[in-house]
Protein backbone atom coordinates (compact mmCIF):
# COMPACT_ATOMS: atom_id res chain seq x y z
CA UNK A 1 0.00 0.00 0.00
CA UNK A 2 1.37 3.01 -1.10
CA UNK A 3 1.45 7.05 0.15
CA UNK A 4 -0.13 7.56 -3.12
CA UNK A 5 -3.16 5.88 -2.83
CA UNK A 6 -3.60 7.13 0.53
CA UNK A 7 -3.36 10.56 -0.78
CA UNK A 8 -6.00 9.73 -4.39
CA UNK A 9 -8.51 8.54 -1.36
CA UNK A 10 -8.08 11.18 1.13
CA UNK A 11 -7.70 14.27 -1.64
CA UNK A 12 -3.88 15.30 0.32
CA UNK A 13 -1.14 15.78 -1.46
CA UNK A 14 1.46 12.48 -1.18
CA UNK A 15 3.98 15.02 0.69
CA UNK A 16 0.96 16.16 3.46
CA UNK A 17 0.39 12.51 3.56
CA UNK A 18 4.19 11.59 4.89
CA UNK A 19 4.17 14.47 6.91
CA UNK A 20 1.45 13.30 9.24
CA UNK A 21 2.16 9.54 8.69
CA UNK A 22 5.23 10.07 10.15
CA UNK A 23 5.31 13.56 12.30
CA UNK A 24 2.49 12.73 15.56
CA UNK A 25 2.60 16.23 16.00
CA UNK A 26 2.10 17.63 12.60
CA UNK A 27 -1.29 19.05 11.60
CA UNK A 28 -2.57 19.99 8.44
CA UNK A 29 -4.78 23.67 8.85
CA UNK A 30 -7.44 21.34 8.26
CA UNK A 31 -7.69 18.67 11.17
CA UNK A 32 -10.31 16.94 9.94
CA UNK A 33 -8.23 15.76 6.98
CA UNK A 34 -5.07 15.03 9.43
CA UNK A 35 -7.71 12.31 11.31
CA UNK A 36 -8.90 11.20 7.33
CA UNK A 37 -5.25 10.32 6.49
CA UNK A 38 -5.16 8.68 9.54
CA UNK A 39 -7.77 6.53 9.69
CA UNK A 40 -7.23 5.64 5.60
CA UNK A 41 -4.14 4.32 6.62
CA UNK A 42 -5.48 2.15 9.57
CA UNK A 43 -8.26 1.10 7.01
CA UNK A 44 -5.83 -0.09 4.29
CA UNK A 45 -3.65 -1.22 6.67
CA UNK A 46 -0.82 0.43 5.45
CA UNK A 47 3.01 -0.38 5.86
CA UNK A 48 5.69 1.84 4.81
CA UNK A 49 8.17 -0.24 1.75
CA UNK A 50 10.69 -0.96 3.89
CA UNK A 51 13.04 -2.48 1.36
CA UNK A 52 12.47 0.87 -0.34
CA UNK A 53 13.30 2.85 2.83
CA UNK A 54 16.50 0.47 3.54
CA UNK A 55 17.87 1.54 -0.19
CA UNK A 56 16.71 5.23 0.31
CA UNK A 57 18.72 5.47 3.63
CA UNK A 58 21.60 3.05 2.37
CA UNK A 59 21.38 0.10 4.72
CA UNK A 60 21.76 -3.08 3.26
CA UNK A 61 19.41 -6.20 4.14
CA UNK A 62 16.29 -6.77 3.58
CA UNK A 63 12.79 -5.70 5.47
CA UNK A 64 11.72 -7.01 8.44
CA UNK A 65 7.90 -9.09 8.62
CA UNK A 66 5.30 -6.60 8.94
CA UNK A 67 3.34 -7.40 12.20
CA UNK A 68 -0.46 -6.18 12.81
CA UNK A 69 -0.23 -4.52 15.92
CA UNK A 70 -4.56 -3.68 17.93
CA UNK A 71 -4.74 -1.28 20.37
CA UNK A 72 -7.13 -1.34 23.19
CA UNK A 73 -7.18 2.09 24.88
CA UNK A 74 -8.48 0.62 28.42
CA UNK A 75 -9.10 4.29 30.72
CA UNK A 76 -12.33 5.43 28.11
CA UNK A 77 -13.88 3.43 25.63
CA UNK A 78 -12.42 5.97 22.89
CA UNK A 79 -9.58 7.57 22.46
CA UNK A 80 -10.96 11.49 22.20
CA UNK A 81 -12.01 10.94 26.00
CA UNK A 82 -8.07 10.71 26.85
CA UNK A 83 -5.95 13.74 24.98
CA UNK A 84 -2.83 12.39 26.88
CA UNK A 85 -3.68 8.87 25.45
CA UNK A 86 -4.81 10.05 22.25
CA UNK A 87 -1.27 11.48 21.78
CA UNK A 88 0.55 8.52 22.67
CA UNK A 89 -1.78 6.56 20.06
CA UNK A 90 -0.54 9.14 17.23
CA UNK A 91 3.31 8.76 18.49
CA UNK A 92 2.09 4.64 18.60
CA UNK A 93 0.77 4.77 14.69
CA UNK A 94 3.99 6.41 13.36
CA UNK A 95 6.30 4.26 15.25
CA UNK A 96 4.57 1.50 13.61
CA UNK A 97 4.98 2.92 10.30
CA UNK A 98 8.91 3.81 11.31
CA UNK A 99 9.18 0.17 11.96
CA UNK A 100 7.10 -1.85 9.45
CA UNK A 101 4.31 -2.72 11.11
CA UNK A 102 0.56 -1.87 10.39
CA UNK A 103 -2.22 -0.40 13.04
CA UNK A 104 -5.34 -3.15 13.10
CA UNK A 105 -7.88 -2.98 15.18
CA UNK A 106 -8.83 -0.31 17.80
CA UNK A 107 -10.75 -2.08 20.49
CA UNK A 108 -12.75 -1.04 23.84
CA UNK A 109 -13.11 -2.81 27.03
CA UNK A 110 -17.24 -4.18 26.34
CA UNK A 111 -15.81 -5.58 22.48
CA UNK A 112 -12.75 -6.93 23.49
CA UNK A 113 -14.06 -8.61 26.64
CA UNK A 114 -17.46 -10.05 24.84
CA UNK A 115 -14.41 -11.26 21.29
CA UNK A 116 -12.73 -13.10 24.25
CA UNK A 117 -15.69 -14.95 26.05
CA UNK A 118 -16.72 -16.01 22.20
CA UNK A 119 -13.78 -17.40 21.24
CA UNK A 120 -13.26 -15.17 18.45
CA UNK A 121 -9.49 -15.44 16.85
CA UNK A 122 -7.87 -11.89 16.53
CA UNK A 123 -6.11 -11.10 12.87
CA UNK A 124 -3.14 -9.06 14.84
CA UNK A 125 -0.06 -10.73 15.89
CA UNK A 126 0.50 -8.12 18.78
CA UNK A 127 -1.81 -6.05 20.82
CA UNK A 128 -0.90 -2.56 22.67
CA UNK A 129 -2.83 -1.99 26.00
CA UNK A 130 -3.04 2.13 26.70
CA UNK A 131 -3.83 2.39 30.59
CA UNK A 132 -4.71 -0.73 32.80
CA UNK A 133 -7.03 -2.94 32.64
CA UNK A 134 -8.03 -5.71 34.90
CA UNK A 135 -5.73 -8.65 35.42
CA UNK A 136 -8.31 -11.18 34.84
CA UNK A 137 -8.89 -9.86 31.14
CA UNK A 138 -5.14 -9.89 30.48
CA UNK A 139 -4.99 -13.17 31.42
CA UNK A 140 -7.05 -13.99 28.50
CA UNK A 141 -5.41 -11.22 25.84
CA UNK A 142 -2.25 -12.66 26.42
CA UNK A 143 -4.45 -16.43 25.20
CA UNK A 144 -5.09 -14.61 21.89
CA UNK A 145 -2.29 -12.56 20.87
CA UNK A 146 1.37 -13.51 20.42
CA UNK A 147 2.74 -10.67 22.63
CA UNK A 148 1.29 -8.26 24.44
CA UNK A 149 2.73 -4.79 25.68
CA UNK A 150 1.20 -1.98 27.71
CA UNK A 151 1.99 1.80 28.20
CA UNK A 152 0.56 3.13 31.28
CA UNK A 153 2.03 5.92 34.22
CA UNK A 154 2.24 3.37 36.61
CA UNK A 155 3.40 0.01 36.66
CA UNK A 156 0.61 -2.94 36.19
CA UNK A 157 3.01 -5.91 37.79
CA UNK A 158 1.12 -8.14 35.45
CA UNK A 159 2.67 -11.01 33.16
CA UNK A 160 3.58 -8.90 30.05
CA UNK A 161 5.72 -6.46 28.79
CA UNK A 162 5.42 -2.84 30.33
CA UNK A 163 6.76 0.58 29.66
CA UNK A 164 5.59 2.73 32.29
CA UNK A 165 6.45 6.47 34.01
CA UNK A 166 5.97 6.17 37.68
CA UNK A 167 2.70 7.85 38.54
CA UNK A 168 3.72 8.28 42.27
CA UNK A 169 7.12 10.30 41.18
CA UNK A 170 5.22 12.54 39.00
CA UNK A 171 3.17 13.22 41.91
CA UNK A 172 6.17 13.60 43.91
CA UNK A 173 8.29 15.98 41.71
CA UNK A 174 4.60 18.27 41.48
CA UNK A 175 4.33 18.44 45.18
CA UNK A 176 7.84 18.88 45.98
CA UNK A 177 7.69 21.94 43.88
CA UNK A 178 4.60 23.73 45.37
CA UNK A 179 6.66 23.36 48.79
CA UNK A 180 9.89 25.01 47.26
CA UNK A 181 7.56 28.08 46.55
CA UNK A 182 6.46 28.27 49.85
CA UNK A 183 2.91 26.39 49.74
CA UNK A 184 1.87 24.26 52.48
CA UNK A 185 -2.33 24.27 51.69
CA UNK A 186 -2.20 22.09 49.30
CA UNK A 187 -5.22 20.32 47.92
CA UNK A 188 -5.75 17.73 44.99
CA UNK A 189 -8.23 16.69 42.89
CA UNK A 190 -8.40 13.20 41.15
CA UNK A 191 -8.90 9.91 41.40
CA UNK A 192 -8.10 8.75 44.95
CA UNK A 193 -9.01 4.67 44.09
CA UNK A 194 -6.15 3.52 41.88
CA UNK A 195 -4.28 6.13 41.21
CA UNK A 196 -0.76 5.84 41.98
CA UNK A 197 -0.23 10.12 41.44
CA UNK A 198 -2.90 10.18 45.11
CA UNK A 199 -0.27 7.83 46.42
CA UNK A 200 2.74 10.36 45.64
CA UNK A 201 0.77 13.38 46.58
CA UNK A 202 0.03 12.17 50.21
CA UNK A 203 3.46 10.67 50.77
CA UNK A 204 4.76 13.74 49.75
CA UNK A 205 3.48 16.02 52.39
CA UNK A 206 3.74 13.17 54.93
CA UNK A 207 7.22 13.08 54.21
CA UNK A 208 7.23 17.06 55.02
CA UNK A 209 5.81 16.57 58.39
CA UNK A 210 2.15 18.06 56.57
CA UNK A 211 -0.84 16.55 57.73
CA UNK A 212 -3.46 15.03 54.94
CA UNK A 213 -6.41 17.55 55.21
CA UNK A 214 -9.03 15.64 54.05
CA UNK A 215 -11.08 19.16 53.16
CA UNK A 216 -8.19 19.44 50.58
CA UNK A 217 -9.30 15.92 48.60
CA UNK A 218 -11.03 16.62 45.86
CA UNK A 219 -12.13 12.60 43.96
CA UNK A 220 -12.78 12.82 40.39
CA UNK A 221 -12.33 10.65 37.62
CA UNK A 222 -10.33 12.97 35.77
CA UNK A 223 -12.18 14.84 33.33
CA UNK A 224 -12.45 18.76 32.18
CA UNK A 225 -16.00 18.85 33.23
CA UNK A 226 -14.99 17.49 36.85
CA UNK A 227 -12.00 19.53 36.95
CA UNK A 228 -13.70 22.55 36.16
CA UNK A 229 -16.92 21.47 39.36
CA UNK A 230 -13.68 21.11 41.35
CA UNK A 231 -12.91 24.93 41.34
CA UNK A 232 -15.73 25.73 42.85
CA UNK A 233 -15.48 22.92 45.94
CA UNK A 234 -12.53 24.23 46.49
CA UNK A 235 -13.07 27.96 46.35
CA UNK A 236 -16.04 27.64 48.69
CA UNK A 237 -13.51 25.89 52.02
CA UNK A 238 -13.62 28.17 54.81
CA UNK A 239 -9.73 27.76 54.65
CA UNK A 240 -9.18 27.24 50.96
CA UNK A 241 -5.59 26.12 49.83
CA UNK A 242 -3.00 28.38 48.22
CA UNK A 243 -2.36 25.42 45.96
CA UNK A 244 -4.03 22.43 43.36
CA UNK A 245 -2.17 19.65 42.13
CA UNK A 246 -4.50 18.06 39.65
CA UNK A 247 -3.68 14.20 38.89
CA UNK A 248 -3.67 14.66 35.24
CA UNK A 249 -3.84 17.96 32.65
CA UNK A 250 -7.44 17.42 31.42
CA UNK A 251 -8.62 18.39 34.93
CA UNK A 252 -6.56 20.92 35.96
CA UNK A 253 -7.68 22.63 32.20
CA UNK A 254 -11.02 22.71 33.57
CA UNK A 255 -9.87 23.67 36.80
CA UNK A 256 -8.49 26.47 35.26
CA UNK A 257 -11.21 27.85 32.97
CA UNK A 258 -13.64 27.40 36.11
CA UNK A 259 -11.15 30.31 37.87
CA UNK A 260 -11.28 32.53 34.96
CA UNK A 261 -14.63 32.63 34.66
CA UNK A 262 -15.68 33.24 38.42
CA UNK A 263 -13.52 35.58 39.11
CA UNK A 264 -13.94 37.39 35.64
CA UNK A 265 -12.79 41.36 36.83
CA UNK A 266 -13.87 40.97 40.21
CA UNK A 267 -11.10 42.61 42.38
CA UNK A 268 -12.92 41.80 45.64
CA UNK A 269 -12.88 37.97 46.22
CA UNK A 270 -10.83 36.80 43.49
CA UNK A 271 -9.30 33.14 44.46
CA UNK A 272 -6.29 32.21 42.13
CA UNK A 273 -4.51 29.10 43.47
CA UNK A 274 -1.00 28.03 42.24
CA UNK A 275 -2.31 24.90 39.61
CA UNK A 276 -0.10 22.07 38.94
CA UNK A 277 -0.67 18.77 37.00
CA UNK A 278 0.85 15.70 35.15
CA UNK A 279 0.71 14.76 31.39
CA UNK A 280 2.37 17.49 29.41
CA UNK A 281 -0.63 17.52 26.61
CA UNK A 282 -0.22 20.02 23.91
CA UNK A 283 -3.40 21.74 24.93
CA UNK A 284 -1.14 22.41 28.16
CA UNK A 285 1.07 24.95 26.73
CA UNK A 286 -1.69 26.71 24.65
CA UNK A 287 -3.70 27.40 27.86
CA UNK A 288 -4.06 30.85 29.00
CA UNK A 289 -2.18 30.72 31.85
CA UNK A 290 -0.59 27.70 30.27
CA UNK A 291 0.03 24.76 32.62
CA UNK A 292 2.55 24.04 35.11
CA UNK A 293 2.74 20.13 34.70
CA UNK A 294 4.81 16.76 35.19
CA UNK A 295 5.71 16.19 31.22
CA UNK A 296 5.55 11.98 30.97
CA UNK A 297 7.90 11.50 27.30
CA UNK A 298 5.11 10.07 25.41
CA UNK A 299 6.82 9.91 22.07
CA UNK A 300 9.73 7.83 23.70
CA UNK A 301 6.92 5.62 25.33
CA UNK A 302 5.90 4.48 21.79
CA UNK A 303 8.67 4.38 20.53
CA UNK A 304 10.08 1.84 23.14
CA UNK A 305 6.64 0.01 23.36
CA UNK A 306 6.54 -0.77 19.98
CA UNK A 307 10.55 -1.60 19.83
CA UNK A 308 9.80 -4.16 22.50
CA UNK A 309 6.15 -5.26 21.13
CA UNK A 310 8.30 -6.08 17.43
CA UNK A 311 11.52 -7.83 19.45
CA UNK A 312 8.70 -10.26 21.44
CA UNK A 313 6.83 -11.68 18.24
CA UNK A 314 10.43 -11.88 16.82
CA UNK A 315 10.82 -14.42 19.57
CA UNK A 316 14.33 -12.32 20.73
CA UNK A 317 13.27 -12.83 24.16
CA UNK A 318 10.69 -14.31 26.41
CA UNK A 319 10.99 -12.68 30.24
CA UNK A 320 8.25 -10.08 30.65
CA UNK A 321 10.32 -6.83 30.67
CA UNK A 322 9.35 -3.27 32.59
CA UNK A 323 11.23 -0.03 31.33
CA UNK A 324 10.44 3.16 33.35
CA UNK A 325 11.47 6.22 31.82
CA UNK A 326 11.78 9.55 33.74
CA UNK A 327 9.80 12.55 33.87
CA UNK A 328 10.46 15.98 33.71
CA UNK A 329 8.60 19.44 35.31
CA UNK A 330 7.42 21.93 33.00
CA UNK A 331 7.14 25.35 34.68
CA UNK A 332 4.70 27.63 33.38
CA UNK A 333 2.27 30.39 34.23
CA UNK A 334 -0.40 28.50 36.37
CA UNK A 335 2.24 27.71 39.10
CA UNK A 336 2.95 31.73 39.39
CA UNK A 337 -1.15 32.30 40.08
CA UNK A 338 -1.02 34.26 36.88
CA UNK A 339 -4.51 34.64 35.51
CA UNK A 340 -5.00 36.81 32.25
Amino acid sequence: MSLKKISQLTGASVATVSRVLNNPRYQCQDREMTERIRQTARELGYVPDQNARHLKMGNEGGAAHPFVIDVLPARFHTLEEDPFFAEIFRCVETECHHQGCAVGKIWNIPDIQSAVMNGERVRAQGLLILGKCSPELVVQLLRGYRGVIAIDRNPLEYQMDEIVCNGARAAEKAVEYLLELGHTKIAYVGDCNTEMRYTGYYECLLSHKLPLTYDYVVPTSQTRDEGYHAFGKVAALPDPPTAIFCANDITALGFLQAMKDRNGRRRKGVYRPAVIAIDDIEEASQSSPMLTTVRIPKEDMAHLAILTLRDRLEGRHRECLRLELPCRLMVRESSGMYIR
